[in-house]
C-alpha cells in the first residue's frame, strides 16, 4: 500500500505526554514518521505546512524584529517615501551586498517591495510610517531586546534589566526630579497615546461627563484627544510637576487652555483632586504592582462622587485566552520594568470590586495590541 495512505499509529498506553485520547494525539504529532506521512498526504499536507511555517515564524521572530530595527535605524522607509530607489541608495553606507541583503529582508517583512525601478514602499510600509511614535518605539526596543537576551535569567530574577533604569518616572515623584528624564518618558508615551486615546474614545462615551480627571496623564495627550472629540467635559490633569509645563503647552496649542487645568502631585503620595465625575487611568495600572494599584483605586473611589465613573484603558493580557500582544509583548515588557505587570480585564475587574466599584464592564477590545478597556461606577 502507498505509505501516503497508511497513517502511522503511535504506541498505546501511558508514557510521554501522559495517557488518554489527547496524549495519543500529541504522540502522533510528535512522531517524525507521522510528520513525514502528513507532509506527503494530500489531505494533511496543507495543515502540516501551516504548522511548520508557524513554528519557523516563531523561531525567526527575534531576527525579524532586528531587521525592522535596522530598517528604522537607517531611515530606510523615510528614504523610500520619496520614491523607488536601488538598495545602495535606500541603505547608504552599507557594502552593496549587505544593502541588498537588508532590502530583500525588508521585502520579506512586507514593508517594502522590489520591481524594475528598485525598492519601494508597500501600503504596509506607508502605514507604519504614519503610526504615531512607531519608529521611536522601535528604536527604544534596543533596550528591551538586550533585556530579553537571557529570558531564563530574567524569569528567575537573576537579571538586572535596563528598562527598570530607563523608566524611573514610574517610581514616583522622588525619582522624577530630572525633567529631561520625565519628558523622555512622557514624549514616548504621548507619541503612542493618540492611538490609545482614539480606541478608548471609540469604546466609551464620555460626552456626557461634567469633568474628567486624568490621573497620571503625562503631557495631556489623552485629555487633548478627549477635548477635541467632546466639547462638554471640563478637563483636569493630575501628574508630577516635572511634566506639567509640557501639558500646559499641549493644551495651549490645542486651544483647550480655557477648559483644562492641571493639579501637580503624585498619586502615590498625594490624595487625588475631587470634583470630577469621571476618572481616567490610561496606561497607568500596568506600570505598578498590586499594592500600588489597590491604593490608587481606593483613592479614585474616595475622589469620585457616588455613581461616579472610572475608566481604565491600557494593554491587557487575555486571561483565559492568552494572546501575543498582552501575554507575550506587554507581559515581558512590564517584567523588565520590574515595577508592574500586565493584567487581564478579569483581574482588573477583581481589583475594582475590592476597591468598592460596581457595574463593572469589560467590552471587547477593538485592537488588543493598542489597548483594552474596563469601566466601573462607584458604589
Amino acid at each position: 500500500m502507498n505509505d501516503t495512505r497508511r497513517i502511522p499509529v503511535p504506541e498505546e498506553g501511558p508514557g510521554r505526554f501522559g495517557s488518554g485520547p489527547r496524549a495519543w494525539l500529541l504522540r502522533l504529532a510528535a512522531s517524525p514518521r507521522f510528520q513525514r506521512f502528513a507532509a506527503r498526504n494530500p489531505l494533511l499536507a496543507r495543515k502540516a505546512r501551516r504548522e511548520g511555517e508557524a513554528i519557523f515564524d516563531l523561531m525567526a521572530g527575534f531576527v525579524k524584529s532586528q531587521v525592522l530595527f535596522a530598517i528604522v535605524d537607517m531611515d530606510v522607509l523615510t528614504r523610500l517615501s520619496h520614491g523607488p530607489c536601488a538598495a545602495e541608495a535606500a541603505a547608504p553606507g552599507l557594502p552593496a551586498k549587505n544593502a541588498r541583503l537588508l532590502m530583500d529582508a525588508a521585502c520579506a517583512t512586507g514593508l517594502v517591495s522590489k520591481g524594475r525601478r528598485g525598492y519601494r514602499l508597500t501600503t504596509r510600509g506607508a502605514a507604519f510610517l504614519a503610526v504615531p511614535g512607531g519608529q521611536a518605539l522601535v528604536r527604544h526596543h534596543a533596550i528591551f531586546y538586550r533585556d530579553m537576551a537571557d529570558p531564563s535569567a530574567l524569569l528567575r530574577g537573576d537579571a538586572a534589566p535596563e528598562l527598570a533604569r530607563f523608566w524611573p518616572y514610574v517610581f514616583g515623584a522622588g525619582a522624577a526630579e530630572d525633567p529631561e528624564q520625565a519628558r523622555a518618558y512622557s514624549d514616548l508615551m504621548a507619541d503612542t497615546q493618540r492611538l490609545v486615546a482614539d480606541d478608548t474614545l471609540r469604546m466609551v462615551d464620555l460626552s456626557g461627563a461634567r469633568e474628567v480627571l486624568d490621573v497620571g496623564g503625562g503631557t495631556g495627550a489623552f485629555l487633548t484627544a478627549l477635548g477635541q472629540a467632546c466639547h462638554e467635559p471640563r478637563l483636569h490633569l493630575f501628574d508630577l510637576p516635572a511634566v506639567a509645563p509640557w501639558a500646559e503647552s499641549r493644551f495651549r496649542a490645542a486651544g483647550l487652555s480655557q477648559r483644562a487645568r492641571i493639579t501637580q502631585g503624585s498619586f502615590r503620595d498625594d490624595p487625588l483632586p475631587t470634583g470630577a465625575d469621571v476618572i481616567t487611568l490610561v496606561r497607568v495600572l500596568y506600570d505598578h504592582d498590586d499594592a500600588t494599584v489597590r491604593a490608587l483605586l481606593e483613592k479614585a473611589r474616595s475622589a469620585l462622587p457616588e455613581g461616579g465613573r472610572i475608566v481604565i484603558s491600557e494593554p491587557m493580557t487575555g486571561g483565559a485566552r492568552p494572546h501575543v500582544p498582552g501575554d507575550v509583548y506587554f507581559a515581558f515588557y512590564t517584567l523588565c520594568m520590574e515595577t508592574g505587570q500586565a493584567r487581564s480585564q478579569a483581574r482588573i475587574a477583581e481589583l475594582l470590586a475590592e476597591a468598592g466599584f460596581e457595574r463593572i464592564e469589560a467590552p471587547p477590545a477593538r485592537r488588543a495590541f493598542v489597548t483594552s478597556l474596563v469601566t466601573a461606577f462607584r458604589r
